[in-house]
């Protein structure tokens, strides 16, 4: 399986356009430890030519822009053969508005994904206006395998994650089992499992089991400390209030990763306010003294 980072930042990129934290500014100033990063997303093959994608980011067609692998070879043609929601947040949806020449797009998502996203988001009831009608839905149900045709070798399912609803959602604070999901991709000949989770508010035992048997391992890496965007005056509200458990904290997810001795631990949507996303920053060096990494930006990965 190749997996390709496309994005590793939270909502709003490094630099975020109206943001001058520490980040930000040293960015916009040539800091060299400090790394441009567009919003999360990832997307994966088994033959390097058919891509699922995970998320539509609003700064997908930078995305692809960057990435010659999803470059059209015939006149017109897309490389992205099917893309799955994790969620109905506008960070991670936004951009199959910008996709929209190549409907109709299949798209795998839980039906309290695709209720969002044609109520309160209604991304799908706008595409349908566009050559093609829109988008194809497959419905993921919870803690099922689906699989997807462009990666016959491969089995998927979803896993139920409490974090939270998008703010636009009548279910903000009161999430529903999917409306938030991590993904396991199982190759189904070596065994091989990537566990992707980039929105992860509380630590469930099914859900640090999987963790557990991953070989690689993309997980929420938001936030520092659970009152990071308080301190910075960015925010009134917790890290666990938007629905992302802290990395720091006691109890936090570093804590967990240092029991996991399988998975390779890679950590992606992370927030602009960040102290890790400088390398020169203390916290960086005790994150990576842990065993983990940080995702960048066309990092690839194969397994």
């Amino acid at each position: 399986m190749k997996i390709e980072v496309l994005g590793s930042s939270a909502g709003g990129g490094l630099p975020q356009f109206n943001c001058n934290c520490h980040n930000c500014k040293g960015y916009r100033e040539g800091k060299s430890t400090i790394k441009r990063r567009t919003q999360s997303s990832i997307t994966i093959s088994e033959d390097g030519q058919n891509w699922v994608l995970f998320n539509t980011s609003p700064d997908i067609l930078e995305q692809i822009h960057n990435s010659p692998f999803l470059h059209p070879q015939k006149r017109r043609e897309t490389k992205i053969k099917a893309i799955v929601f994790i969620d109905a947040q506008i960070d991670h949806t936004t951009g199959l508005l910008m996709l929209r020449e190549g409907c109709p797009h299949p798209v795998y998502c839980t039906k309290e994904v695709h209720e969002e996203l044609n109520t309160s988001f209604p991304l799908f009831k706008m595409l349908q206006h566009w050559d093609g009608g829109g988008t194809i839905y497959n419905e993921i149900v919870l803690n099922k395998p689906f699989e997807i045709p462009v990666m016959p070798n491969h089995e998927f399912y979803a896993m139920p994650l409490i974090s939270n609803a998008p703010p636009y959602s009548k279910y903000r604070d009161k999430p529903r089992d999917g409306d938030n999901i991590g993904v396991v991709v199982v190759n189904k000949e070596t065994g091989k499992r990537l566990f992707y989770l980039p929105g992860l508010g509380v630590l469930q035992k099914h859900i640090i089991e999987e963790m557990g048997r991953a070989d690689v391992l993309l997980v929420d890496g938001t936030v520092w400390t659970n009152d990071e965007m308080i301190k910075n005056g960015f925010s009134s509200k917790l890290g666990t209030d938007m629905g992302h458990l802290p990395l720091s904290d006691k109890g936090g997810l570093i804590e967990l990763l240092d029991k996991l001795a399988h998975p390779r631990k890679i950590l992606i949507h992370i927030n602009n306010t960040n102290p890790i996303l400088d390398e020169s920053t203390p916290e960086y060096k005790e994150l990576i003294s842990h065993g983990i990494e940080i995702a960048y930006d066309g990092m690839s990965i194969e397994i």
